[in-house]
């Protein structure tokens, strides 16, 4: 028989590095979950997501300001860019899909890249997150610039590829932010901004698609969403910037300015028309009673944020 071929010191290397991460811990007690009735696998597997929020909860100081220093790009032309691996990229690649039905956003103003590219969103591409060359050489095809953002995700935050993302990024004066689910991380350290969600061991050892993915997603959502919201995409908590691409998104277009004005169907239908079917200036020209040339010349002086356009133009708003 064929020998057993001997690790090598790299392998012992990764496998230390796997054992001293709380993500990857082993938990003893859960040894026998496989024979526990189903319901009883979802009890213990929806109490492990209840302290997601209080774990996340304790970062808020730092996510805010990674927050406020990604808006003040953004506001001078950034970008906001997720790069990860596995998982982790995934989450970025589907926050920066949903910004522009959400908020409107301009074609690759939020950007997700994923180690080996579009085809590792659905099969592993050997060895891409091992590379910290990957991740730069994918940074230089956008084109990355000291305006823009780079978030590199990563559970264990020592993933090759997400910290030669913000190491690359930072070189290149980009703002950089890294999102781990482990205390003292790599990428923490690398970047800027260092957010670090400590979930503790998973149900399933070493599955951080459960309760770190979980975390992952709920801190995209923020960095996202409150940054569109300091961009002026929102007008209170309505989505004043959704791009109605479909028969839902024009209902919810029609009710978004009925919201914010309280005006008739006859009259809201009449703004979209004239706006090309744009809330937001439909919004302020119902409000401040302006035609639609105006209303958009008062949110292009107002850099887009309807709050600042209605008061220029002297009205009040209903929110």
């Amino acid at each position: 028989m064929p020998a057993t071929p001997t690790p090598t010191p790299d392998h012992h290397d990764l496998r230390a590095q796997l054992d001293a991460l709380t993500t990857e811990a082993f938990r003893p007690e859960l040894a026998g979950i496989d024979r526990l009735e189903t319901v009883e696998i979802a009890r213990i597997m929806n109490a492990e997501d209840a302290g997601v929020p209080a774990a996340v909860a304790t970062q808020l100081p730092r996510i805010a300001a990674a927050i406020d220093g990604t808006a003040a790009r953004m506001a001078d032309g950034g970008r906001l860019v997720y790069a990860g691996a596995g998982t982790a990229g995934r989450l970025g690649v589907l926050d920066a899909s949903e910004c522009p039905p959400t908020f409107n956003t301009a074609p690759g103003q939020v950007r997700g890249l994923i180690a080996g590219g579009p085809e590792a969103m659905v099969t592993s591409v050997e060895g891409a997150e091992d590379s910290r060359k990957l991740a730069a050489a994918d940074l230089d095809a956008l084109a990355v610039t000291a305006r823009d953002t780079v978030v590199g995700i990563s559970a264990s935050g020592r993933t090759p590829y997400a910290i030669g993302a913000v190491e690359h990024a930072r070189r290149l004066g980009a703002l950089t932010i890294g999102l781990s689910c482990n205390a003292d991380s790599e990428l923490a350290a690398a970047a800027d901004h260092g957010i670090e969600i400590v979930v503790g061991p998973e149900l399933l050892t070493g599955s951080t698609r459960l309760k770190a993915g979980t975390a992952q997603k709920l801190v995209l959502n923020m960095l996202s969403t409150i940054t569109m919201i300091r961009l002026g995409k929102t007008y209170g908590n309505l989505m004043v910037d959704v791009r109605a691409s479909n028969d839902k998104l024009r209902a919810r277009s029609r009710r978004i300015v009925h919201l914010a004005t309280g005006a008739d169907d006859r009259s809201i239908e009449n703004a979209l028309t004239a706006t090309d079917g744009e809330v937001k200036p439909a919004i302020l020209a119902i409000l401040a009673g302006v035609d639609a040339p105006t209303a958009n010349r008062l949110l292009t002086d107002s850099r887009g944020h309807l709050r600042a356009a209605l008061e220029a133009a002297g009205a009040s708003g209903a929110r």
